[in-house]
């Protein structure tokens, strides 16, 4: 079992880094080739030398929290799941995209509903821009997102399996991260996640706020009620822009903001919706 989970910590996320590199390389000349109306914003050399900090940092601080957590995962696989599904089933592997999916789809959903755990997350939605390198910047405290993936050993999945069944719904969210890819036919739109659904996800107008988390499948967001389709190109970024690109801040800035509302805060109810409820809550009363 130990050298199945050291061999675990090998993401096969890292084995896909050149293929990144080649795509954004692609995406960069296929832009600067295009005359779109309305025109790409393509890339920006600040924004994507700090999304590819971003993402190499994340990548070191992920091998940390796989590390601690696949010792819990392989306790729990081991002393409390009532069965063990065989790792070399195809269906076991069948069942693993499809469960690692829809738990994704939750956890998203989660990120951006709960204020603390979108301290997080929001690092990712922080650039204006929209193209493979914001693909790659990614948050760096995974605590939460970790926690998502418990019921997954405790039903039998084998601890080596879950983070390889993440890495491969990680892998696809790669390519929806362009604006150069226009709708796909409608039967492909209908079942899997796009770049044009993916755009409205990363969209700060408010029809598109909340909507489209889907990793692999758009079906859970059909399903759930939180699909929205592209109508228009959307205004990418945060809905308050942060205007640096200070890692630190970027990270870890939300969470000072929370640790300010906590300080002022009047009661414990108050204290609750400072940290669970939804990013902008306020307390009745308050401007």
């Amino acid at each position: 079992m130990l050298d199945a989970m050291l061999a675990q910590l090998h993401d096969p996320v890292g084995y896909a880094l050149p293929v990144f590199a080649l795509f954004i390389v692609v995406e960069l000349l296929a832009i600067r080739h295009s005359d779109g109306d309305p025109p790409l914003r393509g890339y920006a050399p600040a924004d994507t030398r700090t999304s590819l900090f971003m993402g190499l940092i994340g990548s070191l601080s992920a091998v940390v929290f796989r590390t601690v957590s696949l010792v819990g995962f392989a306790a729990i696989y081991v002393y409390l799941a009532p069965w063990h599904l065989p790792a070399d089933a195809w269906w076991t592997w069948a069942l693993l995209i499809l469960a690692v999916d829809l738990l994704w789809y939750f956890y998203h959903r989660m990120s951006h509903r709960i204020r603390v755990v979108w301290a997080a997350h929001q690092a990712h939605h922080s650039s204006a821009y929209f193209n493979y390198s914001t693909a790659l910047r990614q948050k760096w405290n995974l605590w939460f997102e970790n926690l998502m993936w418990l019921p997954l050993p405790l039903l039998g999945m084998p601890p080596v399996l879950v983070y390889t069944g993440f890495s491969i719904n990680l892998m696809y969210q790669f390519w929806v991260h362009t604006e150069k890819i226009d709708k796909l036919p409608r039967a492909f739109e209908l079942v899997f996640n796009t770049p044009s659904h993916h755009r409205v996800h990363h969209g700060s107008d408010p029809e598109y706020l909340d909507k489209n988390y889907a990793g692999i499948l758009i079906i859970w967001d059909r399903l759930f009620g939180t699909f929205a389709e592209e109508r228009h190109r959307p205004t990418y970024g945060l809905t308050k822009p942060v205007d640096t690109y200070n890692l630190l801040r970027l990270q870890f800035g939300e969470y000072a903001a929370i640790v300010r509302d906590l300080r002022r805060a009047r009661s414990w109810r108050d204290r609750g919706g400072y940290l669970f409820g939804p990013p902008g809550w306020q307390p009745t009363g308050t401007l």
